[in-house]
C-alpha cells in the first residue's frame, strides 16, 4: 500500500457503521414488462440478484418502499407499469472504507474533493454511507451536493460536485458539451509494440452483458483516447491519459487495445474475484490527476490537481510480485 494512502487512514473503534441506513431514497421506474405480471417482491429480487431475496422481504415489510405519492407498497402489492417507486438502502453493518477524501477547492457554486481508491463517488454495492458524497454532505452540512461526473471506486483522484441547483446546469455542461480538460495517470504493463510513445485510440463501446463490464465492438465510433507513455523500465511503463469522450471503463478498455493494462485492475482483462472485507493491499493504479475548466459563471480559468499519486516509480520494482 502506497503511503499517501496510510497517511489518509481513518482510525475508527469500529470497522463497522452498525444499522447503517441510506440519508437519502433511492429511485425506480418500473418498466413495461409484458403479462404475466410479477409480483414486486419476484421483480426486486430479479432486478437487483446482489442485494438478496430477504432484505427485499424485510425492506417491504418495514415500509422503506413507497410509491410517488409517498405511498407505502409491500410485497403483496400489485405491480404497475411504469409506477415510480423509492425505498432506503440499509445494512445491518456496513465496512468502513479506511481512507479519507480531501476537499480541494469550494466556492459558492461548486466543491472539488480528492478521493481515494476504494471509496465509491455514491452508494453502491455493500458502501451506503461510506461514499464520497454522504461523507461530503456530513462534513459540509450542504443536502443539494450533487456530483457532476463520476469515478469508479477503484479509480482515486478529483470529482467535481455543484453545491446548488440554481447553478447546477452550467456546469453539468461542461461534461455534456466536452468543454472541460481531464486528464489521468496510469501505471501499466509495456504496451505492444512499445516502440510508439503516443496513441489516439477510438472504438466503439457497448455493454458485454456480464454484470458492469463493457467492451470494445466494432460499429460506429462512439469512444476517444489519446494515450501518452510518460516513461517505462523493463515491465512496467507510467502513462498519462486524456479521455476524449465519457464511456464508462473507457480507458482500461482503450489501453488494452494498445496491448497495456493497468496495474491491479480487478475487472480487465479478466474479471477477478470479488475482493475480501479489508483488502486493500492492491489498488488500481489509475488516478484521475487533473482537471481544467473555465469557469461558465465567472469566465476564471480554474485548473485544479490532485495530491494523491500512484506507486512511486523508483519503488515500482518491488511491487511486481503477484501483480
Amino acid at each position: 500500500m502506497q503511503n499517501k494512502q496510510r497517511d489518509d487512514m481513518r482510525f475508527t473503534d469500529s470497522p463497522y457503521i452498525m444499522g447503517s441506513r441510506a440519508p437519502k431514497p433511492s429511485y425506480i421506474t418500473l418498466p413495461s414488462l409484458d403479462d404475466p405480471l410479477p409480483r414486486l417482491l419476484d421483480f426486486f429480487d430479479r432486478h437487483f440478484p446482489r442485494v438478496g431475496r430477504d432484505i427485499w422481504l424485510n425492506r417491504f415489510q418495514m415500509g422503506l418502499i413507497c410509491d410517488e405519492k409517498g405511498k407505502r407498497v409491500d410485497e403483496s402489492t400489485a405491480y404497475r407499469r411504469n409506477a415510480r417507486l423509492s425505498y432506503y438502502r440499509e445494512l445491518k453493518a456496513e465496512p468502513r472504507i479506511p481512507f479519507q477524501e480531501q476537499i480541494i477547492y469550494q466556492d459558492e457554486h461548486i466543491l472539488l474533493a480528492d478521493k481515494p481508491h476504494f471509496l465509491p463517488v455514491t452508494p453502491s454495492g455493500k458502501a451506503i454511507n461510506e461514499c464520497l458524497l454522504y461523507r461530503l454532505v456530513g462534513r459540509t452540512g450542504n443536502h443539494q451536493l450533487a456530483p457532476l461526473h463520476r469515478l469508479d471506486r477503484d479509480t482515486a483522484g478529483l470529482v467535481l460536485f455543484s453545491k446548488t441547483p440554481a447553478t447546477r446546469k452550467f456546469y453539468s455542461a461542461l461534461f455534456s458539451e466536452g468543454n472541460i480538460v481531464k486528464q489521468y495517470e496510469a501505471v501499466a504493463s509495456l504496451p505492444t509494440p512499445c516502440d510508439k510513445k503516443e496513441w489516439l485510440i477510438e472504438s466503439r463501446i457497448e455493454a458485454s452483458g456480464e454484470w458492469i463490464l463493457n467492451h470494445n465492438v466494432a460499429g460506429e465510433i462512439n469512444a476517444r483516447s489519446r494515450l501518452v507513455m510518460l516513461e517505462s523500465d523493463a515491465l512496467r511503463a507510467r502513462f498519462s491519459l486524456f479521455p476524449l469522450t465519457g464511456k464508462t471503463h473507457q480507458l482500461r478498455l482503450h489501453m488494452g487495445l494498445i496491448g497495456a493494462q493497468i496495474l491491479h485492475d480487478p475487472f480487465y482483462p479478466l474479471l477477478q474475484p470479488e475482493r475480501a472485507l479489508g483488502d486493500y493491499a492492491k489498488p488500481l493504479q489509475l488516478l484521475a490527476k487533473s482537471l481544467s475548466f473555465t469557469d461558465p459563471l465567472s469566465g476564471k480559468i480554474q485548473q485544479f490537481e490532485s495530491q494523491r499519486c500512484l506507486l512511486m516509480w523508483s519503488s515500482l520494482s518491488e511491487c511486481l510480485e503477484g501483480c
